[in-house]
């Protein structure tokens, strides 16, 4: 089934969501707040967030 305009809009603002909340990963592991393993698990679930909104 295609994409309509309310499918596009809710895969924009998962996108988004998920890009904000990567770059926050991103910024902790950074500022030394977490270590590798950790932030990778918290990516790993934001991906499988992004994953679930876009199937």
């Amino acid at each position: 089934m295609p994409f309509g305009e309310q499918d596009m809009s809710d895969v924009e603002s998962a996108v988004e969501q998920f890009l904000a909340q990567s770059d926050a990963a991103f910024e902790d592991y950074e500022q030394g707040y977490t270590d590798a393993d950790a932030t990778l698990r918290v990516l790993e679930s934001h991906i499988e967030d992004l994953r679930e909104t876009v199937e």
